[in-house]
């Protein structure tokens, strides 16, 4: 007979009975690769399923809970592989943040329209759609989310190799940061009409 398997064995999940802890999480590149598919950018990069190559992130957490709530806090570090938007290259983008979550349970996520405040540390108000807040079960906290939302939100929409990318030339196709063409830029098809019309000296 098969052992029950333990749902508490899965990598990113930690038990509220086991707070106060500090943890350290790795994360790889045939998760990072799942998390980022079908982005576009990513996509056409043509990399391989599952790709070794796609990033990999490391957190370091400390974690604790009062009667209701866990908390988390520490730093995140990492870094995945997508295309630049003009020269469609490789690239790598790295991330480095500073993590302050609230793990509460579900009947009081904030609604995504609701515009109530909390009291932040100083006294300011926050509001509530700015709060770094994940649901739990009160048992069990998943990281899995946190960690995949620090990739996704990290893809910028338009994501350069660097600011002076020249990109590919749109006639042949060449890159332009690495090679040149003879291509000239295509006419204007609304002046078409003038391309032959000769002026009176």
């Amino acid at each position: 007979m098969q052992p029950k398997k333990d749902v508490d064995a899965k990598p990113y999940v930690v038990r509220v009975l086991e707070l106060p802890t500090h943890r350290r999480f790795e994360i790889g590149p045939a998760l990072v690769g799942e998390w980022l598919k079908g982005m576009p950018m990513r996509d056409v990069l043509g990399a391989p399923d599952p790709d070794p190559d796609a990033g990999d992130g490391i957190a370091e957490l400390d974690l604790y809970a009062d009667p209701t709530h866990v908390f988390a806090s520490g730093t995140f570090d990492g870094k995945f592989r997508v295309a630049c938007s003009r020269c469609v290259e490789p690239m790598a983008i790295e991330i480095h943040e500073k993590l302050r979550v609230t793990f509460m349970p579900a009947s009081e996520m904030p609604d995504d329209d609701a515009d109530a405040a909390t009291e932040g540390e100083d006294g300011e108000e926050v509001p509530a759609d700015d709060l770094d807040v994940f649901p739990f079960d009160g048992e069990r906290v998943d990281l899995e989310p946190l960690f995949r939302e620090q990739f996704v939100l990290s893809l910028p929409y338009a994501p350069l190799c660097r600011e002076d990318c020249k990109g590919l030339c749109p006639q042949c196709g060449i890159d332009r940061n690495s090679a040149s063409c003879t291509c000239e830029k295509p006419i204007d098809p609304r002046l078409a009409p003038l391309a032959g019309l000769k002026l009176p000296s």
